[in-house]
């Protein structure tokens, strides 16, 4: 074997963030499920009330931008890992940009 590809194999910090990365896997599914959720109850709540729920808003922001660390980590476009190695995400400026105008035309 290449002496470069044992000390690849070798390597602590590589296997590490291995483990990591199935542990963020796991993570990612579960965030999946949770979106879900908060998909169908604000779309309950906008066909009863005809308003958002800005603390479903603001969980919805919140779980879309962990679910991008998780990916940038994934992918290994970040060394970071996410929550709970680093802060949970605030998600206030995603919550604070507003999308087009929806089919009412009315931003609701």
């Amino acid at each position: 074997m290449n002496d470069d590809l044992k000390a690849h194999l070798a390597d602590a910090a590589t296997w590490q963030r291995l483990l990591y990365m199935a542990f963020f896997v796991l993570v990612f599914n579960v965030a999946e499920v949770v979106i879900a959720a908060v998909v169908v109850f604000q779309a309950v709540v906008v066909l009863f009330t005809g308003q958002r729920n800005e603390r479903a808003l603001a969980l919805g922001a919140q779980l879309g931008m962990y679910a991008y660390q998780i990916l940038q980590f994934l992918t290994f476009n970040s060394d970071d890992p996410p929550f709970p190695f680093a802060e949970w995400p605030s998600g206030r400026a995603a919550v604070e940009v507003r999308s087009t105008p929806g089919p009412g035309g009315d931003g609701a």
